[in-house]
């Protein structure tokens, strides 16, 4: 098999990185009250859920960010840097913080939280960090300057946000869509923060202020509109079992970044994507679960989903194999 073309340069993923306990099969405790779980796992959440899903995809991946230097940031550093092609040297330990958890209740449909977070401080890029053909960041924070410069060099700008406690889902927000090349929010928060009620209505609105808009909708699948044609495109959800839906989010964005260095529609970036996310809520956590090529290839060729998967086949075979070769290393 012939090596691979040359890369564009990687992913990059900016952000909080959690360390997620999270328990499944059971519903938030009524005061008083004790639950039992049926499943229990610890994994490295936040902007580490992305980081692994690209990785794993494939993709030559870097992430940064802080965490502390106790126990718990500890085991999220150990589990980062044993993945292949994920580069956690810019992951710094902050001394005497707590890193940030997050207690995660899970069932087939809904999920509760219970997050403890201190301030760890503002993330830096150094100079010459590498070459990258994306970058990932939340849209809740200013952008630190790096992020300028990186867009200014010709990475493209991915920006997500998240749940608004204060339920007010303020339009400024979408001010600062010019900020970003790719806009990927769930079907709520795109909602919530355009004042409509319909996701493909929400994507086309938003979709006035960025290039292209990807809005997930959770079991109805995915709808994009890409603003330089403003046609809308729609991609379903593949049916799988659903035994933890922590991360699903995260898995589809990273993998629909990932799916760029391929020559494929946007059609097809999103049904990869889809993909991912259907095989990532099959297995607990959100970075624990995120699929490899070779799950994958295994799930078309035992459940054969609905739609004409050939695009795939011979990209998967590819990763497959030089993943193989890279974890052997």
């Amino acid at each position: 098999m012939p090596e691979p073309p040359p890369d564009p340069g990687g992913l990059l993923f900016a952000g909080h990185v959690f360390c997620d306990l999270v328990f499944t099969g059971v519903e938030a405790p009524k005061p008083g009250a004790e639950v039992h779980a049926d499943g229990f796992a610890i994994t490295p959440g936040g902007v580490a859920n992305r980081a692994v899903a690209a990785a794993r995809s494939g993709a030559a991946t870097t992430i940064v960010g802080r965490i502390g230097d106790d126990p718990l940031g500890a085991h999220v550093r150990a589990v980062l840097a044993a993945e292949p092609r994920l580069d956690s040297t810019l992951l710094t330990s902050v001394p005497g913080r707590q890193t940030p958890v997050s207690v995660a209740l899970t069932g087939p449909v809904d999920r509760s939280f219970v997050t403890y977070e201190e301030p760890l401080g503002p993330i830096d890029l150094p100079e010459g960090a590498g070459r990258f053909a994306a970058a990932h960041l939340a849209l809740e924070d200013p952008f630190p300057a790096w992020v300028g410069r990186l867009r200014r060099s010709g990475t493209s700008i991915v920006g997500g946000v998240g749940w608004d406690d204060s339920g007010r889902w303020p339009t400024g927000v979408l001010d600062r869509l010019a900020e970003v090349d790719v806009f990927v929010p769930n079907d709520v928060e795109a909602m919530r923060y355009t004042r409509t009620d319909d996701p493909a209505t929400a994507a086309k609105l938003l979709a006035e202020r960025v290039p292209l808009v990807v809005v997930t909708c959770g079991r109805d699948g995915a709808v994009a509109v890409d603003s330089a044609t403003g046609t809308l495109t729609r991609t379903p959800a593949i049916p799988v079992e659903v035994v933890d839906p922590t991360g699903a989010g995260d898995v589809f964005v990273a993998t629909l970044m990932a799916a760029a260095r391929h020559p494929w529609t946007l059609s097809q970036r999103l049904r990869y994507a889809t993909l991912h996310a259907a095989l990532s809520v099959t297995g607990h956590g959100g970075a624990l679960s995120a699929p490899r090529p070779s799950d994958l290839a295994e799930f078309l060729t035992r459940h054969r989903p609905d739609g004409d998967w050939g695009f795939l086949h011979a990209h998967l075979e590819h990763d497959a194999f030089f993943a193989a070769r890279e974890d052997r290393r």
